[in-house]
């Protein structure tokens, strides 16, 4: 049995991947959300992570959220990715996560069945239609750190729940946000906010 772990922030969506991936028979699969999906790969030790990257909270969990990125996203468990075309800068955060699989959610149920045996036997997987967008990815110039404190910011946490959620000094999280609006050529924390979102990278 091919193990894998579905994360996604709707519990009906990532309950409904999971059970087209059961329908196949040879995967043992559990669906869960960001809160509990470093405890449940670090239990179940999947074959293949399954993220849809458009997911609000996904940016976290693909930069590193506090422990949790080496847990749930660093090999050798390998990461494939939900993504539309339409949306290069989420390609670009998934592709410095190190994913090995891109599945484009426009396309047919057959196509994730098929990523997902492909990397259990340690190979690559890329739909042809995300090959464009890969090509207008704009390179992120966010290191993993910036973009986890930022997307946070993104979701309206303050500086102190930021600092309590990824372990760091209150401190530390304005020199990432003052990093972030600089690399950004933002006026400010919101304006960099409307950038990085305009781009895709949160």
């Amino acid at each position: 049995m091919t193990k894998v772990l579905v994360l996604h922030s709707v519990s009906l969506v990532g309950s409904a991947l999971a059970a087209l991936l059961r329908s196949e028979g040879d995967f043992d699969v559990t669906s869960t959300g960001w809160h509990t999906a470093a405890r449940r790969a670090e239990t179940l030790c999947p074959d293949v992570t399954v993220v849809d990257v458009d997911c609000p909270g996904a940016t976290a969990v693909l930069a590193g959220d506090g422990r949790s990125r080496r847990r749930v996203l660093a090999p050798p468990t390998p990461l494939l990715v939900l993504a539309t075309a339409g949306t290069p800068g989420t390609l670009g955060r998934a592709f410095q996560a190190e994913a090995r699989g891109y599945v484009d959610k426009d396309g047919s149920p057959g196509r994730l069945v098929r990523a997902v045996r492909k990397l259990a036997a340690g190979e690559r997987f890329i739909d042809a239609s995300l090959a464009s967008a890969f090509m207008e990815a704009d390179p992120v110039p966010l290191s993993a750190r910036e973009l986890s404190v930022l997307a946070r910011a993104a979701e309206g946490d303050s500086v102190a729940e930021i600092a309590r959620a990824l372990h760091l000094a209150s401190g530390t999280v304005r020199n990432y946000m003052a990093a972030v609006t600089r690399k950004t050529g933002a006026r400010n924390r919101i304006d960099a906010i409307r950038i990085s979102r305009r781009k895709g990278w949160v």
